[in-house]
């Protein structure tokens, strides 16, 4: 194999020696300049693996650099060298297309883990090879032939050659996390660690341990040395799901260890540098709540260098059926394997006219809601049992489902809020999820203290199998 090559553009002398020896002794042939004059013609005579470049040059800027190699080099990343601290110049020069940035003073074994990186970009990219037998799945698990989805999938594709910080944006459900799985697995850091971490499910106490990690004896209870979610990511990706629920002290924390790509460990005197990609997403509007002073805008723009917009359900309600069918596959491979249970057309047009305000997650639910409750292998509209909302057929459904009020079992009319009126509503406090999952604890709670909690009654009372209501039971957490 050739030796691989680097160009490092750099008006200070300094930092020139300083690349060209700690990259020569890692094996590779180095050429250093010092204006884009000079950058331009090396450019021009021969293509290198990797390439280097200060912001400010004598005859112009390191952003020229990386919009000419982002134009006619695109197989080649490009690191931006910034002053200590310049965040602003980092977040330019990655949305500009740089692959990654090195802070003066430069830390050398920061700088050799950023190089193996990009040099493994740059050889996936020559060769078009993946970084992992999961990332040619991408399409057989982010399912969907509608040109919104095409364009997710043809999104992370491109997001996954880059090390820029992502902000993946949707509704709970959409598939945020799994966006994110296959960023970092198509991306050059697929053998390294997938972190995923709910920052709401953290309490606020213990944030700054779970992230950093504390030494022994730094806190009553820390019996032994701890490794904090950044260390346990380092060389791979941590993503930051639900990230608006960071307070605002961790916040502060968090932009410090993004930016200065080190941690420093409670009770610990140094710091630890991390090699880490940073994934993020919430279903909130952050935006919005950088407006209202609720997160800060300096992480905002730190943590949402490119943004990664995954449409809600109800956006792309032809890829319904195609995610059903997927769905029944894998609970019948769940259950065993065997034939998966399959939509009747009159229940497989009712999900397609359905809203979706839980978008993927809920249609999980309700069909291995329907494959418990359905009789044989089949699944009806009835089955479903499907929230009485308005949908696409608009009026006419609504009144449809109103007559037929009185024909419905026990158990589907104690689904209607009128039916049970001590049951709050949905509201953005209260997800759809949790308010059916309400609904139905309150209705088999009734019928079981009204057959003196004999199941088999109860299951009669209203109106499901005795299947149906042990899967009930067992879902619902009620004993």
């Amino acid at each position: 194999m050739s030796q691989q090559t680097v160009l490092v553009i750099d008006d200070e002398r300094d930092i020139r020696e300083l690349l060209t020896i700690t990259l020569g002794r890692m094996d590779l042939k180095v050429d250093a300049v010092g204006t884009v004059a000079e950058a331009r013609q090396a450019l021009s005579e021969r293509s290198y693996d990797l390439c280097f470049t200060d912001m400010r040059l004598p005859d112009g800027s390191g952003q020229e650099i990386i919009e000419l190699i982002a134009a006619e080099h695109d197989e080649t990343p490009v690191a931006m060298i910034t002053a200590y601290g310049n965040v602003d110049a980092a977040v330019t020069a990655l949305k500009a297309g740089a692959f990654d940035f090195v802070s003066k003073p430069v830390d050398i074994q920061m700088l050799r883990r950023l190089v193996r990186t990009a040099l493994k970009l740059a050889e996936e990219k020559r060769t078009g090879g993946g970084a992992s037998p999961a990332a040619s799945s991408s399409s057989e698990r982010l399912i969907g032939d509608s040109s919104a989805m095409q364009q997710v999938r043809n999104t992370i594709t491109k997001l996954a050659r880059n090390q820029a910080p992502v902000y993946i944006a949707g509704e709970s459900g959409v598939g945020k996390e799994l966006v994110a799985r296959l960023i970092h697995e198509q991306g050059p850091r697929a053998s390294g660690p997938f972190v995923p971490v709910n920052c709401g499910a953290i309490p606020s106490e213990l944030m700054e341990s779970e992230f950093f990690g504390h030494r022994k004896g730094s806190f009553t209870g820390a019996v032994a040395d701890k490794e904090g979610l950044f260390q346990a990511a380092h060389g791979g990706t941590l993503f930051l799901d639900e990230v608006a629920e960071l307070p605002l002290h961790m916040q502060v924390k968090l932009l410090r260890a993004i930016q200065e790509k080190a941690v420093r460990p409670i009770g610990a005197r140094e710091e630890i540098a991390v090699d880490v990609r940073i994934l993020s997403a919430t279903h909130k509007n952050l935006a919005a709540l950088v407006e209202q002073g609720q997160f800060r805008q300096d992480l905002f723009y730190r943590i949402n260098v490119i943004e990664l917009r995954v449409p809600p359900l109800r956006e792309r309600r032809g890829d319904v059926p195609l995610l059903a069918d997927f769905v029944l596959r894998q609970l019948a491979a769940k259950s065993g394997g065997g034939t998966p249970v399959r939509l009747l057309p009159e229940a497989r047009q009712a999900l397609e006219d359905y809203d979706f305000p839980g978008n993927v997650r809920e249609l999980e639910n309700i069909l291995e809601r329907s494959v418990a409750m359905c009789d044989g292998d089949r699944i009806e509209p009835s089955d479903l049992m499907l929230p009485q909302r308005p949908t696409r057929q608009g009026a006419e459904a609504a009144v449809s489902a109103h007559s037929a009020h009185h024909a419905q079992p026990a158990y589907a009319a104690a689904h209607s809020p009128s039916a049970t009126p001590a049951v709050q509503t949905p509201s953005s406090e209260l997800p759809l999820d949790d308010y059916i999952s309400n609904l139905e604890r309150s209705a088999i709670m009734k019928a079981l203290e009204e057959s003196r909690y004999n199941k088999t009654a109860a299951a009669r009372k209203l109106g499901i199998t005795f299947r149906a209501l042990r899967y009930k039971l067992k879902k619902l957490g009620i004993d």
